[in-house]
């Protein structure tokens, strides 16, 4: 049974009928939201990042929220594979001995990121001049400020109903801050669909970017007035960005996803809304899921998630966790397979 499902927009089949599934067709790379799910990812992405990408001489620009972000730092290293392994690692073998503070999660999301910088804590990634990365962080506004947890929880319940009315209503609750090399050709440099707020890497402002693009409210605290942003209490990227639905220039080249759920939900309060699904954006995107049957064949009957942590012992859980990682290189051999042979647009569905 396939491991692998494909799914395309209809300018991207038109590319790839024309040209084949070649890296030179993507100029955009997005990397989702959604806590420990890139586990069943794993290899996929290291593959992405260390061989199909591997030759690249033009700049991909890569956007990314909350573990999606420190995915895509791995790729923005000088040896993608060896940050990916250090993020597996420390990620995996997290642990709470009881339901943890904000103040203990944040403490260990710090030391993975850490980990995951390696010696160079970062310098890589702001002088690679081919992989161009964006991270997307949120600044708290109104009751969403509040540190307390009954008033946190408050704003988020209010954020929740007047997204279910209009997604543009985010912005009274939490503004987009979009941080990357502020690359003049950059497509992420003008983006209408959000208001957004556009703002510099530095040293300084790099590692705090990246804890607070995964710092879930009421799960870890805010990270505080980073260097170069706009002062204030940033949240995770995955409360305007979740699975991304960002309209591209119809200048750039195509979007690569590799996701692991065939549907793309745009921000993290539009999870329960079925209504509201990404299709107009995604007519320039390739989608690289898992498969049902890919996943019935996991141990749990599904991919890694938060719950793992309350309903699984730490011992199962990375058993459960690692087991997810290697499984997911069948869904790279049978992308290499699909590529080499030339089969792939056999392969390939209609988002």
């Amino acid at each position: 049974m396939p491991a692998l499902q494909i799914l395309a927009g209809a300018t991207a089949l038109q590319q790839i009928e024309q040209h084949g599934f070649q890296q030179s067709l993507f100029t955009q790379l997005f990397a989702a939201s959604g806590g420990p799910k890139w586990l069943s990812l794993a290899r996929l992405d290291q593959y992405l990042f260390s061989e199909f990408f591997a030759e690249r001489e033009d700049p991909i620009y890569t956007m990314g929220a909350s573990s999606g972000a420190w995915r895509l730092a791995c790729f923005a290293q000088q040896d993608p594979h060896a940050a990916y392994e250090r993020l597996i690692e420390h990620y995996v073998h997290q642990s709470y001995e009881a339901p943890p503070s904000r103040a203990e999660v944040s403490g260990q999301v710090i030391n993975i990121l850490n980990a995951v910088l390696g010696e160079q804590q970062g310098a890589d990634i702001l002088a690679n001049p081919i992989v161009r990365s964006h991270f997307v962080v949120n600044r708290a506004r109104g009751l969403n400020k509040i540190n307390a947890k009954v008033g946190l929880a408050l704003g988020l319940g209010l954020t929740a109903l007047t997204n279910a009315i209009s997604r543009s209503s985010l912005d009274m609750h939490y503004q987009r801050v979009v941080v990357s090399h502020q690359d003049h050709a950059s497509p992420f440099g003008r983006l209408t669909d959000l208001p957004t707020q556009q703002a510099k890497f530095a040293p300084e402002n790099l590692k705090q970017v990246l804890t607070a693009t995964g710092s879930i409210p009421l799960v870890l605290n805010s990270v505080d007035d980073i260097p170069g942003l706009p002062k204030g209490k940033y949240y995770d990227g995955g409360i305007t960005d979740y699975h991304f639905d960002m309209p591209m220039p119809t200048s750039t080249g195509l979007s690569l996803f590799p996701h692991f759920f065939p549907s793309i939900s745009p921000g993290w309060f539009d999870k329960s809304l079925k209504w509201r699904k990404a299709k107009a954006n995604l007519h320039n995107a390739v989608i690289l899921a898992p498969t049902d049957e890919f996943v019935s064949k996991l141990s749990e009957r599904k991919i890694p998630d938060r719950d793992d942590f309350s309903k699984l012992d730490t011992q199962t859980r990375i058993k459960f966790w690692l087991e997810s990682v290697e499984a997911s290189q069948q869904i790279v051999d049978e992308l290499k397979e699909l590529i080499a042979s030339g089969r792939i647009l056999s392969r390939i569905q209609g988002v």
